[in-house]
This record gives C-alpha cells, sequence and structure tokens, in this order.
C-alpha cells in the first residue's frame, strides 16, 4: 500500500535556523565531522560522522557515558577517546 501525502499524519514538521560546523581532524584516525547547533534538542548538538553516516544528538552528559561514542559511532574505544577529547571542546 502506497501512501499520498494527504494520508500520511505528521508527529512533527518544523523549519528552523540552525548553524553547522565542518571539521576535519585528525589523530590516529580522520574524522570528518558536521556538528549543527539547534534548539531542538535541549542545547545538545547534532554529531554527523559524514565518513559513514552516522549520527547522534550528543551533550556533555553523553561525553561521561561509558561506551556511548563507541555505540553511537561504531568506534574501538582508542578511536572514542580521540573523538571524545575533540567534542569536549565544542560540546
Amino acid at each position: 500500500m502506497q501512501l499520498s501525502g494527504n494520508d500520511l499524519f505528521y508527529l512533527y514538521d518544523d523549519t528552523e535556523e540552525t548553524k553547522t560546523r565542518f571539521v576535519s581532524f585528525m589523530g590516529d584516525t580522520r574524522f570528518d565531522l558536521a556538528i549543527t547547533t539547534t534548539d531542538r534538542f535541549y542545547g545538545k548538538k547534532l554529531v554527523i560522522n559524514i565518513q559513514n553516516g552516522r549520527t547522534a544528538i550528543i551533550g556533555k552528559d553523553d561525553l561521561e557515558e561509558e561506551g556511548y561514542l563507541e555505540f553511537a559511532f561504531n568506534l574501538n574505544e582508542a578511536e572514542a577517546e580521540e573523538l571524545k577529547t575533540f567534542l569536549q571542546r565544542v560540546i
């Protein structure tokens, strides 16, 4: 069954001005990120790994949660530590 535009039930449909920072850095691993600041996520930022498309909503509390970055971005422990070190500066 195909849905037409009239058959969809929208939970929300908002437009918002955002600010996005594109940054690439390299330690032992290269990271290419888009970091979007928006009012939608209660002060957290939308972080997108451009290389693989994995995305997470991240705040300072998430950076302290053990295993969060590894799970969210499919990283090993060393890679996650590099990413955490960078994100602590911008989140």
